[in-house]
């Protein structure tokens, strides 16, 4: 009996040592660094944990609503071909931007408040970190907004869902529907903390 006894109380230890080693590796694999965008698994779904750059926290979360107003600006060819927050790669020549706390990727439309031209695209980045700004879109995204000369525009940005994780980038002109994509939500081994 008690061997049995000390067989169990090993058994026990095991389970605790190994159940402690696996909860420190996913949340290790939870903590996410936007300074250094692309860590992880590939193309993935991606909310993140608090962080800060220059001074600034951002909080991300996930989202079913969400409209604001504010400065945009975008970024081009010093990214192009770089890995994203959610490991898809930058192609400053898609419908793509950059937003501190919506989970990746989403699908927003963008209206430029100062020409009334608006856009849908992905959201598959962290950024903009300077004060001030709202979003931070691709180089063809500025294009088609009609701000890539200016380099900044008062913008209203309207989250419409999540985006497909198998979805080719958005190009400009191309048009897709994402009315249903707010009740779909990813696979929770697909989700990347």
């Amino acid at each position: 009996m008690a061997r049995a006894h000390e067989s169990l109380c090993w058994l026990k230890r095991g389970i605790v040592v190994w159940g402690s080693a696996a909860l420190v590796l996913a949340l290790s694999a939870c903590g996410s660094d936007p300074a250094r965008p692309g860590k992880g698994p590939g193309p993935h779904f991606k909310i993140g944990q608090p962080y800060k750059i220059n001074g600034t926290w951002y909080y991300p979360e996930f989202v079913t609503e969400y409209e604001e107003v504010g400065i945009a600006s975008w970024y081009g060819s010093s990214f192009h071909g770089r890995p994203t927050a959610n490991g898809e790669v930058y192609d400053m020549y898609a419908l793509t931007a950059a937003h501190p706390t919506l989970q990746l990727p989403s699908v927003v439309e963008v209206v430029n408040l100062e020409n009334g031209r608006s856009v849908t695209l992905r959201v598959n980045d962290r950024g903009p970190f300077v004060k001030g700004r709202l979003i931070d879109l691709s180089f063809a995204a500025a294009r088609e907004l009609g701000f890539a000369r200016k380099g900044l525009a008062r913008v209203q940005v309207r989250y419409l869902g999540l985006a497909p994780l198998d979805e080719p980038p958005i190009r400009p002109g191309e048009r897709r529907q994402y009315a249903a994509l707010a009740c779909e939500l990813p696979q929770p081994e697909r989700l990347v903390c």
